[in-house]
């Protein structure tokens, strides 16, 4: 291991924590990983990965002792740390969104919150909002589950990070107004650090993830009549590839195509006139 180790943290638990780990072994790293691991050390790449607390990754971000991390947009922004988002990972969606009794929020929500209590486990975000709003309510935080806090007369509303909402309906909570934050993962680095060699080189092999899972490779056969036609479907990223086939008459083409609407690609392909359209992963890719 060289003196230029990269250190990177990771989540240690929580739902971030294996689309992360997942994401770095397509990418090459953590490939000897034991999920009890506290430390993961990568010598062929010089890399420590440290699994950390979700919450306290922007910290040791923002203090310069871990070069990057992953962890949700809305923990970088509730813990305030001086600390950026370098890339978005594309897992992890959520929102942070304001929930109220049911019967509140067929009236003025937003209005009615004024001089009220509101529970939270993330009073960095709200106290943001509520700054931006010009509503005044008095911030309860809360570590977890607060959810419950209106029910046992802890809070009159909740501000939380949300995924599907059943907790909260079952609460007798329904979320009001828009998304204070629409969350997911995301790769962060100290805010105005620099970017070396070593983290040039891992953001390249994330993007080359992200590219791999937005993206199929599709190879069929067309009339050489229809090429133009059928390439006029898959353009792919700077042009196909066109390759003759022993009948003169048929040539082979083979394109990236979007993942998402490939069933509809294939269709216009067929209804075209191509035969042997084949679809297929890829697990990297650099454009």
């Amino acid at each position: 291991m060289s003196a230029s180790v990269l250190r990177i943290a990771l989540p240690n638990k929580g739902q971030l924590a294996l689309p992360a780990q997942q994401m770095l072994r397509e990418a090459g790293y953590l490939q000897s990983h034991h999920p009890r691991d506290l430390i993961a050390v990568d010598p062929v790449h010089d890399i420590e990965f440290y699994f950390l607390r979700p919450r306290d990754i922007a910290t040791y971000v923002g203090a310069g002792t871990i070069a990057l991390g992953i962890t949700g947009r809305d923990l970088l922004r509730d813990v305030q740390a001086p600390a950026e988002e370098m890339m978005s990972l594309g897992f992890g969606a959520s929102t942070f969104r304001l929930a109220v009794p049911a019967a509140v929020a067929i009236g003025d929500a937003l209005g009615w919150l004024n001089g009220r209590r509101i529970a939270t486990s993330y009073p960095g975000l709200l106290g943001e909002w509520l700054a931006s709003s010009g509503v005044t309510a008095d911030v309860v935080r809360l570590d977890g589950a607060v959810e419950n806090a209106v029910g046992l007369g802890v809070a009159d509303a909740v501000a939380d990070v949300v995924d599907t909402g059943t907790t909260m309906r079952q609460a007798g909570l329904v979320p009001v107004g828009e998304p204070l934050l629409i969350s997911e993962a995301v790769l962060i680095g100290r805010a105005g650090a620099s970017a070396s060699p070593e983290v040039t080189r891992f953001l390249r092999r994330l993007s080359s993830v992200l590219v791999a899972r937005a993206y199929v490779m599709v190879d069929y056969d067309i009339r050489a009549d229809l090429v133009e036609r059928a390439v006029s479907v898959t353009p792919g990223i700077e042009s196909p590839t066109v390759s003759p086939l022993h009948d003169p008459e048929w040539v082979a083409v083979r394109a990236l195509i979007a993942r998402r609407g490939m069933h509809e690609t294939m269709d216009a392909l067929y209804e075209l006139g191509a035969r042997g359209v084949l679809v297929t992963d890829i697990h990297a890719c650099r454009l």
